[in-house]
């Protein structure tokens, strides 16, 4: 059997920045096993598998899809961008007819549509929630030693915790810092979290990114990911009401680095928008 795949970095317009995403496009039903055993393959912190709903569905022609995402260790309920990387190989590769994708997943339908050069994702919105400070303190001395920090907040639908650090900090100590997130696993003790998000506030003249984060999951296997979209929809909420603003520019400082034009609705969805580049095209033989 021979399975379409790519490889596309999201969230940028330049290969080898942003995230890389393996997208597979299923013609037929594939052993449940062999999902798994896919991702961990490819390595990458997500692999896509994209499913045709009815038995005539095309990926030229058909406007809703099933779409399932995998890190290397496990099956994971949202995955931004490789929602985004899905959308690139179905909009771009297969040069799908369509305005709008839609996407039936664990997290309900998402929706995808072309805008220009960008590519807009309609995400469920996540509200985080204050987060007593004794409970995570192990965890976030792991994660950032003893930097000042501002803000804690958990997100309970996406088991992320949000730690602000303090104003005073710019992007660039952000990027600098050190993290050994394998420690994650021993110092975090309330056994609720999937994921961590470390983020400072941005540029106050409005004129650059209105936030900075980075992102960490080594409870899925991911130890540090590029470009998060699910990680926006949390952060999405958290700083459009620190900011008071609807629409916001962000940046993610990993090594790779990735940008997302972010738009609150006033619906509890956000779109959250980015551009891609397809690095990679082949079959997978099984």
């Amino acid at each position: 059997m021979q399975i379409p795949i790519f490889t596309v970095d999201a969230f940028t317009n330049r290969p080898f920045s942003g995230n890389p995403a393996a997208v597979c496009l299923l013609e037929n039903d594939l052993d449940e096993d062999l999902h798994q055993k896919i991702a961990t393959e490819m390595n990458l912190s997500e692999t896509a598998f994209i499913r045709k709903l009815k038995p005539g569905d095309d990926f030229t022609k058909s406007s809703c899809f099933g779409l399932r995402w995998f890190t290397p260790a496990s099956e994971v309920p949202l995955c931004g961008h490789a929602t985004l990387a899905s959308a690139a190989v179905l909009f771009h590769v297969q040069k799908n007819t369509n305005s709008v994708l839609t996407f039936v997943t664990l997290s309900g339908e998402l929706k995808a549509r072309q805008v220009k050069d960008h590519i807009v994702l309609d995400l469920p919105l996540y509200t985080a929630y204050p987060q007593e400070l004794k409970e995570v303190e192990e965890l976030i001395k792991a994660a950032v030693g003893d930097m000042t920090v501002q803000d804690v907040r958990y997100s309970p639908d996406t088991k992320k915790l949000l730690v602000r650090l303090s104003d005073t900090y710019e992007r660039s100590v952000l990027e600098n810092l050190k993290v050994n997130a394998q420690h994650f696993l021993s110092a975090e003790k309330t056994g609720k979290l999937k994921g961590l998000i470390l983020t400072v506030k941005g540029d106050s003249s409005g004129k650059g990114h209105d936030f900075y984060s980075r992102y960490f999951a080594p409870w899925v296997g991911v130890l540090e990911d590029p470009v998060t979209g699910s990680a926006h929809a949390v952060l999405s909420s958290y700083w459009s009401e620190q900011l008071g603003k609807k629409e916001m520019l962000a940046f993610q400082c990993s090594r790779r680095g990735g940008e997302l034009k972010i738009s609150v609705r006033g619906d509890g969805r956000v779109d959250i928008a980015g551009q891609s580049a397809v690095v990679l095209k082949g079959n997978l033989t099984l």
